[in-house]
């Protein structure tokens, strides 16, 4: 597959331009992005601690336990407290002030990301943000490829804007605890990067429901455990549970 060695090189020099300390904590759910920036700065020499949050029992805690026998890096999970959701939830829909049910779900997880991250004296987290966006990781993009390419770009173009104002909105969120939640896989330079690359390489037609291809392909060659390389999207909301907590109470 072409292109691999010029893109793990974008994404080793994206991490490396966004991280201004070795100190770091990875946002981790055991999926193909968050593992593949996992190992990419450990390799890179960064003093990697992995952050799961979620409840009691859901994938995310369970994936990511399996994923890190593997991998052997530091992990510590913090697992939501059912009695003060609500309260936690609440709080947070009134501070970013949206009724996005997305942008909600994800300041809900990052809100306890960050205060993971407070606990352990960690003040940057570093997330995968931009991977599922650029490579077509979403469902979405097959039914925008039965419409063309034009259409794919365009629901791209769309899903990095929202991302991009999500992300600020994560940040408001984080700051009560002093945690700086970083993206480097939306910065400039690798936006345009990705781009560029052929979407045969991202997505083979609307029947593809792995995606991902060459991003799957440099974590294996680069040694993310399979389980995790070749594990479907599951977005954070969902492996958390928070999406099915949050819908409960509606």
């Amino acid at each position: 597959m072409a292109n691999i060695t010029a893109l793990l090189e974008e994404l080793q020099n994206a991490i490396k331009e966004t991280l201004s300390e070795k100190k770091i904590a990875v946002a981790f759910s055991g999926g193909v992005d968050s593992t593949l920036l996992a190992k990419i700065c450990s390799d890179l020499g960064y003093q990697v601690t992995l952050l799961t949050i979620g409840f009691a029992g859901s994938h995310d805690i369970l994936f990511s336990k399996k994923v890190n026998e593997i991998m052997k890096l530091p992990h510590k999970i913090l697992e939501i407290d059912q009695t003060t959701f609500h309260k936690v939830s609440s709080k947070i829909k009134d501070k970013i002030n949206t009724d996005n049910l997305s942008w909600n779900e994800n300041c809900i997880a990052f809100y306890y990301v960050s205060k993971l991250a407070q606990s352990l004296h960690l003040s940057t987290v570093i997330t995968a943000n931009g991977i599922d966006e650029l490579f077509c990781g979403y469902n979405a993009y097959r039914d925008a490829i039965k419409e063309g390419k034009q259409i794919v770009h365009e629901l791209m173009d769309s899903k990095i804007e929202n991302e991009l104002k999500m992300m600020k909105a994560v940040n408001e969120i984080s700051s009560e605890f002093g945690v700086k939640i970083l993206q480097p896989f939306l910065s400039e330079r690798f936006i345009k990067f990705s781009k560029k690359i052929p979407l045969n390489y991202k997505i083979k037609d609307s029947e593809d429901l792995l995606r991902k291809h060459i991003i799957r392909k440099i974590a294996t060659d680069i040694g993310v455990p399979e389980i995790s390389a070749n594990q479907r999207k599951k977005a954070l909301q969902y492996g958390s549970l928070i999406h099915k907590e949050l819908i409960k109470s509606r």
